[in-house]
């Protein structure tokens, strides 16, 4: 439709709308909101891959590049960008489209770390 990622082939991992409750004192949305939302998202993939229990352990180079309106559609695009032993290494980018609009904004990336774990939380290997 015009709209989407370019830099992605795929659907997004996670699509939401960002609703008012989520706004900051500016009423733009609160940047833990958009942590959060991203987290679910690398999460849906790291478990895909792990097959077992992820839990997040680390979140890098987090920028946010502009920001996200009261409206907005905002879509998740995730891919691996290393597996080690017993961790997935996802790559985030957050693209935020207005209502009304055909063109969507990049608005955030990061890369966040999962580690997959058995029932007692302790990390096991990746299945390969």
């Amino acid at each position: 439709m015009g709209y989407e990622n370019p830099n992605y082939d795929s659907c997004p991992a996670l699509r939401t709308i960002a609703m008012p409750a989520d706004t900051n004192a500016n009423g733009d949305m609160f940047g833990g909101w958009m942590l959060s939302q991203m987290d679910l998202a690398g999460s849906v993939l790291a478990t895909q891959k792990a097959k077992t229990r992820i839990a997040t352990v680390g979140v890098e180079a987090m920028s946010f590049k502009a920001p996200v309106y009261v409206g907005d559609e905002v879509s998740f695009y995730c891919h691996i960008d290393k597996i080690g032993k017993t961790s997935i290494t996802v790559h985030i980018e957050s693209w935020a489209r207005g209502r009304l609009k055909d063109i969507a904004r990049k608005v955030t990336e990061g890369k966040f770390t999962y580690v997959a774990i058995d029932e007692t939380g302790k990390p096991i290997p990746v299945l390969r």
